[in-house]
């Protein structure tokens, strides 16, 4: 039997914030889901009232926090009968990218969590009977990942991982996925992008992408396994 129940990544983080720092997570949120591509370059946000509406926030505090990545130079609005909150084709240096120590404890913390999380993404999607349009999805993303220059591979990329998450059809699996991503683009940005890994790195995601597609779990999570533990191996040789 065909599935067709997933849950995008839009609607994973998306979600209602608490209540107890409502501004702060609402700029968090929106950030998020700019930085990990599931609003791309140009796209447009939902609209205010549904915004607010999903992540259970006055339309206030959500105005606030888009004139706060709006001053940031992360999103513009615009007025008429086709307006609304844009994402900028343009998006400001990553702030972590900058000298400092880094904390190696939390460093292993993420890269333990990225590979039990992912790996068992890729499985879990594999193991399920996909429909066309998860199977287009998963295809569009690769394609786009594939295609993406340096000023766009990393949300291309991190775009692809959560769109083989999203085809498990597991909304907590998702949102745990984009969170985890969250945290490793924060380390990755704090190294630079090599053209050889990239090229390496596309080719591990038609592997991954290839075995899912063709139903294989296990061959879908030692990809997946081989593709992280590359990026692990970069994190900690600049890092460590």
């Amino acid at each position: 039997m065909e599935s067709t129940s997933v849950v995008s990544a839009n609607e994973a983080l998306f979600r209602p914030v608490r209540a107890g720092n409502a501004f702060e997570e609402t700029v968090e949120r929106l950030l998020q889901a700019i930085r990990l591509g599931v609003v791309g370059a140009g796209d447009r946000l939902p609209s205010e009232r549904e915004l607010a509406e999903r992540l259970g926030v006055s339309r206030v505090t959500l105005r606030e926090a888009i004139r706060a990545l709006a001053d940031a130079g992360y999103v513009e609005s615009r007025r008429g009968r086709y307006g609304g909150t844009f994402v900028n084709e343009n998006l400001p240096d990553p702030a972590e990218r900058t000298a400092g120590e880094v904390d190696i404890a939390g460093l292993e913390d993420t890269l333990c969590l990225r590979q039990v999380l992912e790996t068992g993404a890729a499985e879990a999607a594999a193991a399920r009977t996909l429909s066309q349009s998860d199977r287009r999805h998963l295809s569009g993303t690769l394609a786009e990942a594939a295609a993406a220059g340096l000023a766009d591979y990393r949300r291309k990329d991190s775009r692809l991982h959560l769109a083989i998450a999203e085809v498990t059809a597991s909304g907590s699996l998702t949102t745990a996925v984009a969170d985890a991503r969250t945290r490793v683009n924060r380390l990755l940005d704090r190294i630079p992008l090599l053209e050889p890994n990239l090229e390496h790195s596309n080719a591990q995601h038609e592997a991954i992408v290839d075995a899912i597609l063709a139903g294989d779990p296990v061959a879908a999570r030692q990809a997946m396994a081989e593709h992280i533990e590359g990026t692990a191996s970069l994190l900690r040789a600049f890092l460590a």
